[in-house]
């Protein structure tokens, strides 16, 4: 019993380590946003002296910053619902119908996550200027959807698979049809499957700096991580300032991870026990 308790005991201490290992550059961040620039080089590791919202006003008198962020949410909003809906409808088909051309399907869309897209940003941006999409976040939301289903497919494939048939036979004996059955039925029951999907690309698209960079020219219409840039200066940099606007741009990223975290620990979880 002794020694069950010390490796509970030798768990919640690492778990707690690693806690504030991984908390304390948040915490940090947060702090330097309250300091002016010359505290953040004397005391980096200090609270402030003076609690003040300089940065933050300072933030939002140099930059559109409000633009920037409601261009990120629409391209990350948009992307993530365009990959879920995508997504869930091609794992149903490759999981549940009997078709000689699934495996080949399936291993099409695993192609995907090994192919560096990164490769191919010459034809994306010939194809994105030929279709007049440049500069628009519709350049972003067609690259970032083509970029987040493989890894969607393969999480979803794997989940249909787990879930018992007697489900959707019950379904069709109550008249749902295959669409129906999906939403009605199935969809429910994925949700741990989905918010991992959610999460992972949320975050992707969110924090991806390269592809608004390429495709996007009008300083309104940036995201977050291009605009930011803006304040990095060829001798200085207010860091006061860059680290208010990564404290703001990192609350939406939070927020979904607290309220959707419990349904991502389950997909991260899910099949690892019988």
């Amino acid at each position: 019993m002794k020694e069950h308790k010390g490796l509970r005991i030798g768990h919640y201490a690492i778990a707690i380590l690693f806690t504030v290992v991984s908390l304390y550059p948040i915490f940090l961040m947060l702090l330097s946003s309250f300091k002016t620039n010359i505290e953040i080089f004397k005391n980096p590791m200090a609270f402030p002296k003076l609690w003040t919202f300089d940065a933050y006003r300072k933030l939002l008198d140099q930059l559109p910053y409000f633009d920037y962020f409601w261009n990120s949410v629409f391209v990350s909003v948009t992307s993530v619902a365009l990959i879920l809906i995508s997504g869930a409808l091609v794992s149903f088909y490759i999981a549940r119908f009997n078709f000689k051309w699934n495996p080949a399907l399936f291993f099409f869309f695993l192609l995907g996550m090994m192919i560096p897209v990164k490769l191919g940003i010459v034809p994306l941006f010939i194809l994105m200027k030929t279709l007049g999409l440049m500069n628009t976040s519709f350049s972003l939301i067609f690259v970032y959807t083509a970029i987040g289903i493989p890894m969607s497919v393969l999480i979803l494939v794997g989940f249909f698979r787990t879930l018992p048939k007697e489900l959707e036979e019950s379904g069709k004996i109550d008249g749902c049809s295959d669409l129906g059955i999906l939403v009605k039925i199935i969809a429910p029951l994925m949700r741990p499957a989905l918010g991992t999907v959610m999460i992972m690309n949320f975050i992707t698209v969110w924090n991806d700096f390269f592809f608004p960079l390429i495709f996007i020219q009008d300083e309104v219409k940036k995201t977050i991580p291009v605009g930011m840039l803006t304040l990095f200066s060829e001798y200085s940099t207010d860091w006061s300032v860059l680290f208010a606007g990564l404290t703001l741009s990192s609350l939406p990223m939070i927020i979904l991870f607290a309220v959707a975290s419990k349904q991502f620990m389950e997909g991260m979880t899910a099949g690892a026990v019988k």
